[in-house]
């Protein structure tokens, strides 16, 4: 059974998320605010796939409990609740490691979708790859399938789950011109429900992870109106 930790201040809301979750078939935990939510994930040894977290509490803001949550698991899966306008809380949680994020108000079936789907490259992210090749080395970088690692001149680079399949997939199409929808759906789903600006922070993640200069990138080269591309 999936592990969800459910931080959210509002109690109508967290008893929404709580109930439907439960009802998909979740083993859900719940905290009302951000200090109650790292005290939870501690004493469960970090024991989640997903956790849901809203941006605006009292207290310890949701971006600062993302950013600390990241810092202890890259496996772990972290959803942001966010208002419609808060428009650049979206990008700076995605920037601070969240993996998506879910506007409010929502579905009960885009909540679980988000979720399971989440879950599922949570799920990719730890088992060990079943491929022949376990090792990729393009140029100064090398992508170890079974570790789920990317080294860059013998250097471990810290990547999430997330960034890990878009590494992949880059990996997997050297020097081809990959459009956003193509790496959305690679990485997120076909069923996925967001907005396709989830790959560029994600990008602009990576950038600043593997590229000498983030500014100027070398390696995963922005192809206009279409998408990236990685060149060794």
């Amino acid at each position: 059974m999936k592990k969800v930790l459910v931080v959210e201040d509002e109690s109508a809301i967290r008893e929404f998320v709580v109930i439907n979750l439960k009802k998909a078939g979740f083993d859900v935990r719940e905290a009302g605010n951000g200090e109650e939510a790292l005290r939870i994930f501690i004493e469960e040894k970090g024991n989640f796939h997903v956790v849901l977290l809203d941006v605006m509490m009292p207290g310890i803001d949701g971006l600062t409990v993302c950013r600390e949550l990241r810092a202890a698991s890259n496996s772990l899966g972290i959803i942001m609740l966010t208002a419609k306008a808060q428009e650049n809380d979206k990008i700076t949680g995605l920037s601070q490691g969240a993996d998506d994020y879910i506007t409010k108000p929502f579905s009960p079936s885009e909540l679980v979708a988000r979720v399971t789907s989440l879950c599922r490259r949570v799920d990719i992210s730890v088992k060990p790859s079943g491929n022949v090749t376990d090792e990729i080395i393009q140029g100064e970088f090398s992508l170890n399938l079974r570790r789920r690692g990317l080294k860059k001149q013998g250097v471990a680079i810290e990547l999430t789950q997330v960034e890990f399949q878009i590494m992949e997939y880059f990996f997997s199409n050297p020097g081809k011109a990959l459009d956003r929808t193509d790496i959305l759906r690679r990485v997120w789903g076909e069923s996925y429900f967001g907005e396709e600006k989830i790959v560029d922070v994600n990008i602009r993640r990576l950038r600043m992870k593997i590229e000498n200069d983030p500014s100027n990138p070398e390696h995963i080269v922005t192809v206009w109106g279409m998408g990236y591309k990685w060149i060794v």
